[in-house]
């Protein structure tokens, strides 16, 4: 079977054509931007993504280094817009605008980076247990539409995770932290540099009992780059990661056990994530005076064995090559800004099913050889026609290629191509130094997976399974900015979407999630993120988000809104002291519970948490902190696989529809730790 999807539009050349024959660029656009108070390398990235016309944020490693930040949940926790919910160990649910809202394993709708440089397979599936919030430098955040300039065209956007080098890390680093289940994590780190280059190296050790049975975990991790200064002008660097990562899967629960007994566990079937995984990159920078040219190439090698319904054995390399071009200048009187890039992924998995026999593999039930590829080329110009005000439009084209080589049931092989278009037009008025308002229009195009491509009808073999690409148009005005004690964040939006993307469960626990294109839904809401610096010892900060996910005139859901995420989620923290002694207690409520099927026949009750933060500076470059959650021991449902209908009322159909699909939000716990710079 063969499908192909395309959307015609203008190309970028014109726009490119009509920008470089004018006259060259000479000097760089002056711009101010808001800053927030953190290192040097973290306020010029700040700089960079707040030139952009939406929700964007920069979370520096200060905002959660003195927390047991295990996950992305925990590094992200004060950025607005992004929706985080543990499931069980480093297992979370990661969302932008509902991106991927019915997935219940794993993750799609965002492009996760290192360094600029795509975790996710070349089909743009994703994982996140092989980021290490222990290594970062700061994360950079850019909500839907607005992640064009790394190529990204997901309704999510994507979220860039930055290591240190030698010279923005200089000198030594240990950590050990650790408490409740049995959790123990260590770091390591070097950093060293010279006028010739420089070098870093983090070794990472994590392992925990879990707060559930069976959800243990192990995980040792290196992340290394060096830097070689070929020319004043020339930069090039040398990244490579490494992952071993042993997890067992603790799995969902009936809504009274989450209640009741939330430290259960499941081990049938001896269920586990198992991961081996190599990175390698290199990314080569040249100073053109008046902007930056980029280039480079990366290949991630990796080995997952995954029991769950059946033994999953997938051997995977992911590989490819960037290329990027950032000039400034003028056009006559006015300041110019061009963005060019391009990025080539390209995928090979051998994906072998077995049944599970006790977490080891017994008879042959699948075996295929899947194939992806993903061209996204991009583009942005940005001029000030008078002070202080930009137009930016560009856009982003995408091609994409899968194909399913499926050896035991030739039948059940297929391939599909996509091309599509994706526009973007926005505009920056930023009337102070400190103050920014922006709008834009852009067009998101997600192409399916091998995830969404690949599955198993009930009774039959897996194999290819025709999915439509998920297209939208989303609106969104907002500002930041900083007056007086107040910082804010505000986005509003609203996506309309063609074929979304959507999951449930066939048989929960049992058969893996089934994919289907809805035909019209919308995403809408409020991303919204205030801090208030009340005194020198007084600083709060919040975060709270409005979703508003649902069906449009669905023949069978009519209206009905969407599952998993609550329609309303605020958390905020109160930091009393200063950096060399606070208490930081914070809170964490979902008024009302999310739905949990398309039919919205239940939904699960809100709950609200109590959390409690302390750090002391006992010396120079020495640093104790406390990390205390949930403190109050409440029992509430925060994570939820959807379904199409809940039906624990019929005992017949419980464990199909409804029966074991909750995740409970985390028990109480303990953690204390120590960092060491020297």
């Amino acid at each position: 079977m063969r499908l192909t999807h395309a959307a015609r539009s203008l190309p970028l050349c014109a726009l490119v054509f009509t920008l470089s024959a004018t006259s060259a660029f000479a000097e760089e656009a002056d711009q101010s931007a808001i800053i927030v108070t953190a290192s040097p390398i973290v306020e010029e990235a700040a700089a960079r993504v707040q030139r952009t016309p939406g929700g964007v944020d920069v979370v520096a490693a200060q905002e959660f280094e003195n927390k047991l930040a295990v996950s992305l949940r925990d590094a992200l926790a004060f950025s607005p817009g992004v929706y985080t919910q543990p499931r069980f160990g480093q297992e979370v649910r990661i969302s932008i605008r509902g991106s991927g809202l019915s997935r219940g394993y794993h993750m799609r709708g965002l492009t996760l980076m290192q360094d600029g440089i795509p975790i996710n397979a070349a089909d743009d599936n994703g994982d996140f247990q092989e980021l290490d919030p222990q290594v970062f430098q700061h994360i950079e955040v850019y909500r839907g539409g607005n992640a064009l300039r790394y190529g990204g065209s997901t309704l999510g956007g994507a979220i860039n995770a930055v290591t240190p080098t030698g010279r923005s890390a200089p000198g030594a680093e240990a950590r050990i932290d650790g408490g409740s289940f049995g959790t123990l994590r260590g770091k390591i780190a070097y950093g060293y540099a010279d006028d010739r280059g420089d070098a870093y190296a983090a070794l990472t050790a994590d392992t925990s009992d879990s707060d559930r049975a069976h959800g243990d975990r192990k995980a040792l991790r290196f992340n290394g780059n060096v830097g070689l200064k070929l020319s004043e002008a020339v930069e090039t660097r040398f990244y490579a990661s490494t992952q071993t990562i042993r997890q067992h899967l603790a799995g969902a629960l009936s809504e009274k056990d989450v209640l009741t007994n939330p430290a259960k566990g499941n081990s049938v079937g001896d269920q586990a994530r198992n991961i081996d995984s190599i990175r390698l990159q290199n990314r080569t920078s040249i100073d053109l005076g008046n902007g930056t040219a980029a280039f480079g190439l990366f290949y991630n090698a990796k080995h997952l064995v995954h029991p769950i319904y059946q033994l999953i054995d997938q051997t995977s390399g992911n590989g490819g090559l960037f290329a990027s071009l950032d000039l400034a200048g003028h056009l006559g009187a006015m300041p110019v800004e061009l963005s060019l890039g391009s990025q080539a992924r390209f995928g090979r998995t051998v994906a072998r099913q077995y049944v599970n026999v006790n977490g080891k593999a017994g008879a042959l039930t699948a075996d295929a050889v899947q194939k992806a590829q993903t061209i996204n080329s991009y583009g942005e110009a940005r001029i000030a026609p008078v002070a202080n005000v930009w137009l930016i439009a560009g856009g982003l084209y995408t091609h994409g290629e899968r194909k399913i080589e499926n050896r035991l049931a030739a039948a059940r092989s297929g391939d599909a191509s996509f091309d599509a278009f994706a526009p973007k037009f926005g505009l920056l008025y930023q009337p102070g130094e400190t103050i920014q308002f922006y709008a834009n229009y852009s067009r998101s195009v997600e192409l399916p997976g091998l995830t969404e491509l690949a599955q198993t009808p009930t009774g039959g073999v897996p194999g290819f399974t025709p999915v439509d690409p998920q297209r939208a148009w989303t609106a969104e005005i907002g500002t930041r900015g900083r007056a007086g004690i107040i910082g804010w964040d505000i986005s509003l939006y609203r996506a309309d979407i063609r074929g979304e993307m959507l999951q449930y469960s066939v048989v929960a626990g049992t058969i893996p999630a089934a994919t289907f294109n809805a035909d019209h839904t919308r995403h809408q809401g409020l991303e919204a993120g205030l801090d208030l610096t009340l005194t020198r010892w007084a600083t709060l900060r919040q975060v709270y988000s409005y979703s508003d996910f649902r069906f449009r005139h669905d023949s069978q859901f009519g209206n009905n809104r969407l599952p998993v995420v609550p329609r309303h989620f605020y958390r905020t923290e109160l930091k009393l002291g200063s950096d060399a002694l606070s208490i930081t207690p914070a809170v964490e409520w979902t008024p009302q519970g999310a739905w949990i099927d398309y039919a919205n026949s239940k939904r699960v009750g809100g709950y609200a948490l109590l959390n409690l933060g302390a750090q002391a500076q006992v010396r120079d470059g020495v640093t104790l902190f406390l990390d205390a959650r949930n403190l109050t021991q409440q029992r509430a449902v925060g994570d939820i696989s959807a379904l199409v209908q809940y039906a624990a009322d019929n005992p017949a159909t419980a464990a199909d529809e409804g029966g074991v699909t909750f995740y409970p939000i985390e028990r109480r716990a303990f953690y204390a730790g120590v960092r060491a710079r020297f």
